[in-house]
């Protein structure tokens, strides 16, 4: 498979940026490429431009403005996204890159008569993501209900591509985490990727 590799951390020394390189020496000893999109290093704009969202239900779509990483995302048979949660979401530089890369033309196209979106990205069989969050496993799940997990799985994987496979890792407590359990992340990052 060819992945896309999805980082979205503004550190060059952070763990997002280990956990990445983890992902990439696991996926490419399988036999996988990788094309590492580090949304930083690249320079990602992340806002929706103005002509971006007036011209949303035009047919066809303009997305000239991220035409390159529409054309890296076409080429891709999964997405693995490596980032950190941040108040129970994503950072914002990854929120900009689903408003404007999974765009109508792209990632689905609008059922104008029934009022729903039509998923575009077939091409897209998996979709992880590797992730952390400062705050305890009870207060992610229990408390605020996952939320990065259900749009993810509900919203994204689900609306832009039938039968995916979607997994998610997440490091918690990631504040309190020692070398040993951030270490121990970075093996069981190794191993589940080692079944793809």
């Amino acid at each position: 498979m060819h992945i896309l590799l999805v980082l979205a951390h503004p550190l060059e020394d952070s763990f997002a940026s280990a956990v990445a390189a983890t992902a990439r020496q696991a996926l490419e000893a399988r036999g996988h490429s990788v094309d590492l999109l580090d949304l930083y290093r690249e320079d990602f704009d992340p806002r929706l431009s103005k002509s971006e969202r007036a011209g949303y239900f035009d047919v066809p779509y303009d997305c000239s403005g991220v035409s390159g990483i529409v054309e890296r995302l076409r080429a891709a048979d999964g997405l693995v996204l490596v980032f950190p949660q941040w108040w129970f979401n994503f950072p914002a530089v990854l929120k900009g890159f689903f408003d404007r890369v999974f765009a109508p033309g792209v990632a689905f196209e609008h059922d104008v008569a029934g009022g729903r979106i039509l998923p575009r990205l077939g091409n897209i069989k998996v979709l992880w993501a590797l992730t952390t969050t400062g705050s305890p496993w009870w207060l992610v799940h229990f408390y605020m209900g996952n939320p990065v997990r259900r749009l993810l799985k509900r919203g994204i994987a689900s609306f832009c591509s039938k039968r995916v496979n979607f997994r998610m890792l997440t490091l918690h407590d990631m504040d309190r985490a020692t070398a040993e359990r951030r270490a121990a992340h970075l093996e069981r990052v190794r191993g589940a990727l080692a079944a793809l």
